[in-house]
């Protein structure tokens, strides 16, 4: 009987779906396993094979589990709004929940032909009032914490798109050509930096990519060191710089303010002003990624004003430049041009001294006119320092300084608070009103959520005011306490904000009294397993992180983190090679691979394409072999009539198929257990598996029964087709993951002969079966025979399978 894919698998997810096969309920007497995918986009072009090679993992995961006695929790939902809606609408008139209710639909009907074990029951859409009333109600306990203000800052300003971008945003915004400008204005912050040592801390506890929490804590930032004081001449004003280096104080031959500092109107000279202000307007343009570049050209402007180093009391000159950045430290630096990179080219190009304050221990003089030296080391023409090493020498300073109180030990932070307000229709309001005293409220709870109007229009106005601003029937309301007239605010919340505790939401998910029932929390978290793409690392893993930490002092949920083991998949590219885009037409749609092959074939060749993390191409024929043996572990069962197969008996299963039997559960088993994601393996495994079946005169029922279970996971169709013709009524899902016997999964080893032109000259222990070509590289690389054949022709090589290798030789 010819498998029919199309058939089984569309009454296997009828099945599935009828009887709620995967909904999760809190069964407190079984361990738990929260398995998570990063809640994704539905965009309108619908998935393409890309996508699902992560959500595959998970649901092998989660389908294992199962089968090994966890009650799992595998659910799906959606991060609905976003700015291509938005400007979907725009251009068309048509609503954004419209095209994002369709792009849903169009994602889920596409999952489902998977095959995913989700709980289907526990969908969330951020866009759902019902969901969004609960990310209102999170800022309302920001709010009241003391961690959300309003502050009047510089922004990164899109024209083109009409709104605020957080600096992390920008990089993606100006690859797709967008411009971004800076410009103050008044802005939503959440103060993510009061949980910058905690968020920084707790990252030794999570079991994540060390790359991940690298660029975590690279974004956080930590520097220890000192703040110091440097009067200005004539003026009364100090400039306070961040510093952690300094025992390199005696090296500072000038400073350098960001351009926006607030000093720099008050101390720039007359014959400065003009090239300063030019200067400064143009620096105004420049987002703070390209400022940062430190390949870019240094520029800068002289104040006419001069600094007073307080251990010399050397005048320095003041400068500004645009790679000092306002919102890093305290917007100024004293510039060591010996000692820093980005300090060296500076003075090279404006002709400012250097000075060497630090070399190596034992070593001559660097010339630094030709290089920077920034390491540690010993002291050198720094006063009472002098002949320190580096550590004693920055101890001995700090206590200098703060013996003089001009400065004293500091701990400075990379990372600055979260821009919050976005300029945009399609997001999820503020629960802010305004009154006309100009008083700043909080909608009453017990009002959430405050929904978006009904309109026709989401153009922006251009002039930075979100496109609500211009729907006064909205905007105008009462504050319920006083009935004085309110405003509400405009402008919405980032995309971020929903996507920061979805996963505390699918635990309770039609809860409306309260964001989560405590006792279900505290059942179900923290997450597992938790798997997406590198490319959120600082922007949704680490707000997640901070809004979690916030619940967690706020007695919400009952875990420091939420996310314990973290896994990143690679890129599947097209068939050229290329990452997958419209524009290259190179994009394959998974809907048509199912309707040629199937979604098992789907499921186990991405698998079978190399560890999940790997980058690897698609590749046509790849899917046609694994879609061949899929037909082949069918034939293994199911004759040409649709029954089972006559060489199936109720035999005892002993000796090489028993063998066979344990190692290949062993090796399946281990190979998930070890969280590598090298599925690739497992399917590798289940083809040897069949292969061998294959060969048997008589096939044990056992071993097909293991083989069945086996291929749940990954082949879940054909698994629960063949397990209801082996005679079972009820699903595999929840059945029994099958166990080996440690002794009876060793390999079977016997000892084969190394000859040189029919004399012994080795003997080596290899598995029983191993094959011929394999038998010949053991012996060429045995030491022994290695000797014999070094520089000899080998005329003729004779094998013997499980006994000899000759090898002839002249």
């Amino acid at each position: 009987m010819k498998y029919n894919f199309t058939e089984i698998e569309n009454k296997w997810q009828k099945y599935w779906e009828e009887n709620r096969t995967f909904g999760a309920k809190e069964d407190y007497s079984k361990p738990k396993y929260y398995v998570l995918d990063f809640f994704p986009y539905p965009s309108s072009e619908g998935l393409h094979v890309g996508h699902p090679e992560g959500y595959i993992a998970t649901d092998i995961i989660a389908r294992y589990k199962r089968m090994n006695g966890f009650n799992v929790l595998h659910p799906m939902g959606w991060d609905a709004f976003g700015l291509p809606a938005e400007q979907y609408a725009i251009k068309t008139g048509i609503h954004p929940r419209m095209t994002t209710q369709k792009s849903i639909d169009n994602f889920k009907r596409q999952l489902k032909a998977i095959g995913f074990s989700y709980d289907w029951d526990r969908e969330i859409a951020t866009i759902d009032p019902k969901y969004y009333k609960w990310t209102q109600w999170i800022f309302i306990q920001l709010y009241k914490k003391g961690l959300a203000y309003q502050a009047e800052v510089p922004v990164n300003w899109c024209p083109e798109l009409g709104t605020v971008l957080a600096n992390e945003e920008v990089p993606e915004q100006i690859e797709k050509g967008y411009t971004i400008e800076r410009r103050p204005m008044k802005q939503w912050m959440l103060k993510i930096t009061q949980y910058a040592e905690r968020l920084l801390v707790d990252l030794d506890m999570l079991d994540w990519p060390e790359s991940t929490k690298e660029m975590q804590r690279n974004w956080i930032g930590k520097s220890e060191g000192a703040k110091v004081n440097f009067k200005i001449k004539s003026h009364p004003e100090t400039i306070e710089i961040f510093t952690t280096r300094p025992d390199t104080l005696w090296g500072a031959t000038y400073m350098v303010l960001s351009p926006e500092h607030p000093y720099v109107e008050i101390i720039t000279t007359p014959e400065c002003r003009t090239a300063l202000e030019i200067y400064v307007n143009n620096a105004k343009n420049k987002s703070d990624l390209e400022r940062q570049a430190l390949e870019k050209e240094k520029t800068g402007v002289f104040t006419g004003a001069y600094a007073i180093n307080p251990v010399n009391n050397d005048e320095i000159p003041i400068w500004i430049s645009d790679y000092v950045l306002m919102s890093y430290g305290t917007g100024a630096i004293m510039a060591v041009p010996g000692h820093d990179q980005r300090d060296w080219e500076f003075a090279n190009k404006f002709h400012l001294p250097i000075v060497e304050v630090v070399k190596l221990i034992d070593s001559d003089k660097s010339d630094l006119n030709e290089s920077v030296f920034t390491g540690e080391g010993v002291s050198v023409n720094s006063g009472f320092i002098t002949g320190l090493k580096t550590e004693k020498a920055k101890k001995k300073v700090i206590e200098w300084l703060e013996q003089k109180s001009i400065g004293k030990r500091a701990v400075q932070y990379k990372l600055r608070d979260w821009l919050f307000s976005r300029q945009r229709f399609w997001g999820e309001p503020f629960p802010i009103i305004y009154l006309e005293d100009g008083t700043v409220k909080l909608v009453p709870e017990e009002d959430l959520p405050v929904t978006l109007p009904e309109v026709d229009n989401y153009k922006t106005s251009g002039t930075g005011e979100s496109p609500l601003a211009g729907f006064p029937d909205w905007v105008n309301t009462v504050d319920k306490e006083t009935g004085m007239p309110a405003k509400r605010e405009t402008n919405t919340m980032p995309q971020w904000a929903g996507s920061c505790w979805y996963y505390l939401r699918f635990l309770d998910p039609r809860n409306d009294k309260e964001i989560v029932n405590k006792e279900k929390e505290k059942y179900w978290m923290p997450v597992n397993l938790y798997l997406g793409g590198a490319e959120h690392a600082v922007l949704h893993l680490l707000y997640a992180r901070f809004w979690h930490k916030v619940l967690f002092d706020l007695g919400y949920v009952s875990t420091r983190e939420p996310f314990v083991r973290l896994y990143h998949q690679g890129m599947i590219l097209g068939n050229d090679s290329n990452k997958m885009s419209k524009s290259r037409g190179n994009v394959v749609n998974p809907d048509d691979v199912i309707a040629k092959y199937g979604s098992d074939s789907l499921r186990l060749f991405e698998m079978f394409l190399g560890p999940l993390s790997a980058t690897k191409p698609w590749s046509t024929k790849g899917i046609e072999g694994v879609y061949r043996f899929l037909n082949k572990a069918w034939r293994l069962v199911i004759d040409e009539s649709g029954s089972i197969s006559s060489k199936i008996k109720e035999s005892s299963t002993e000796g090489d198929a028993e063998r066979l039997m344990h190692r290949t559960i062993k090796n399946i088993t281990d190979d998930i257990d070890d969280m590598d994601m090298k599925f690739n393996t497992c399917v590798s495994e289940l083809m040897i598996f069949v292969n061998e079946m294959s060969k048997m005169e008589v096939i044990p029922k056992t071993l097909v029964v293991t083989l069945v279970k086996l291929m749940a996971p990954f082949a879940p169709h054909m698994a629960e087709e063949l397990w209801q013709r082996l005679g079972n009524e009820s699903t595999i899902a929840y059945e029994k993951w099958p166990e080996y016997d440690p002794a009876k999964a060793q390999k079977s080893m016997v000892t084969v002969v190394g000859q040189i032109n029919g004399k012994v000259r080795a003997r080596i222990e290899v598995e029983s079966g191993t094959d011929e070509e394999k038998l010949k590289e053991l012996i060429k690389h045995d030491e022994k025979i290695k000797s014999y054949i070094d520089g000899k022709q080998i005329v003729k090589e004779i094998v013997v399978k499980n006994k000899l290798v000759n090898i002839v030789v002249k």
